[in-house]
C-alpha cells in the first residue's frame, strides 16, 4: 500500500514537472512571437507615421570608373575612397594613392569624416590607424595594449582629439583620447545589438535590431529619434534627416516633417550610395555616378 502511494506521488510530481516544462516552452514561444510582433508593429507604425510625397529630382552630373570591392565615400574635394583586395585607396582625376597593412589583416571600417585624419579600423587586432591626406600613417593605437578592458567593435572620429568607440566589454559608448590614451564611458550600457552606426564630431548615432534610431551626444545624453522603415543601406545626415535605400531605390527621410520622398535616379541597381555637400554618389557595376541634389 505504501509503495503504491509513493509511486502515485512520483507520478503526480513528474506530471507537474512536465506541465511546468510545457508552460515554459509556451512562454518562450510567446516571447519570440511577441518580439516579432513588436518588430512588425514598429514597421507598421513607420508606414503610418511617415507620408510619402512626390519624388525628389536629382540632376545627373558625371560618371567615373571605379574598380573596387567596397566603396567608402567621397570628400569635399572630389576624392573617392574605396577598398579593393584589402587595399585602401584614395583617387581623383589626377592621382591614385594606396595604403595597405598586411600584418593587421582585414580592414573592418573606415571613417573619412576628416580627410586630413582618416580612420582605419582593424577589428581582429583591436587596432586603429590614422592616415593623413597622402595616406601616410600618423598614429597607431592598439586598444588591448592600452587597457585589456577595451574591446572595440565600432569606432569613428569625434572632437577634441578623441574617437567615438563602442566597447563590447561593458556595452557602452565611450570617448577615447588618442593623445593621452584615456577612455571615458558616457551614458548607460546599450540594450540589444547595434545594427548600424554612424558618427560625427559631436554625436554617435545607432540603429538597433528593430530599427529604432538613437543618438548620443558627447555628454552622454541619449535620445530615441524615431523608428524607421526597413532598409538595405543607410546614411544619417543629422538628427532629423537620413537617406536609405531599399529594393534599389533611394529615399530621403525627414523625421521632423514625417515624410519619406523617393529620389529619382537613372540606375536600376546599386551597391552603395554616399551623400556629401549636395552631391549624391552612387556606386554600381564598378562605376561611380554623381548627382546634384538639394535636400529639403
Amino acid at each position: 500500500m505504501k509503495k503504491k502511494l509513493l509511486n502515485k506521488i512520483k507520478t503526480v510530481k513528474l506530471s507537474k514537472i512536465i506541465n511546468h516544462l510545457i508552460c515554459f516552452h509556451k512562454y518562450l514561444s510567446n516571447l519570440a512571437l511577441m518580439k516579432k510582433l513588436i518588430y512588425l508593429l514598429s514597421v507598421l507604425y513607420c508606414c503610418i507615421s511617415f507620408s510619402q510625397n512626390q519624388k525628389l529630382i536629382a540632376t545627373l552630373l558625371n560618371s567615373t570608373p571605379l574598380m573596387a570591392e567596397t566603396f567608402i565615400g567621397i570628400d569635399g574635394l572630389g576624392n573617392y575612397y574605396s577598398i579593393n583586395n584589402n587595399v585602401f585607396t584614395k583617387q581623383n582625376d589626377n592621382q591614385i594613392l594606396e595604403y595597405k597593412n598586411i600584418s593587421l589583416g582585414k580592414i573592418s571600417a573606415v571613417d573619412i569624416l576628416n580627410p586630413l585624419k582618416i580612420v582605419l579600423f582593424f577589428e581582429n587586432f583591436n587596432t586603429v590607424i590614422t592616415l593623413d591626406n597622402q595616406l601616410n600613417e600618423i598614429q597607431r593605437v592598439n586598444f588591448s595594449d592600452v587597457d585589456h578592458s577595451i574591446i572595440v567593435t565600432k569606432i569613428g572620429m569625434a572632437s577634441q582629439n578623441q574617437f567615438w568607440i563602442y566597447n563590447t566589454i561593458n556595452q557602452k559608448i565611450e570617448l577615447f583620447d588618442y593623445l593621452k590614451n584615456i577612455n571615458t564611458s558616457i551614458g548607460n550600457p546599450i540594450q540589444g545589438n547595434i545594427k548600424d552606426f554612424q558618427t560625427n564630431f559631436n554625436t554617435f548615432y545607432w540603429i538597433d535590431e528593430i530599427n529604432n534610431w538613437y543618438s548620443c551626444d558627447i555628454f552622454g545624453k541619449v535620445n530615441l529619434l524615431s523608428s524607421i522603415p526597413l532598409y538595405d543601406k543607410i546614411q544619417i545626415i543629422d538628427n532629423e534627416k537620413l537617406l536609405f535605400s531599399r529594393d534599389n531605390k533611394i529615399y530621403f527621410l525627414d523625421n521632423k516633417a514625417k515624410t519619406i520622398i523617393e529620389i529619382e535616379i537613372v540606375e536600376k541597381s546599386l551597391q552603395k550610395f554616399y551623400y556629401k555637400d549636395q552631391i549624391l554618389a552612387i556606386f554600381t557595376n564598378q562605376q561611380i555616378t554623381n548627382y546634384k541634389i538639394k535636400l529639403p
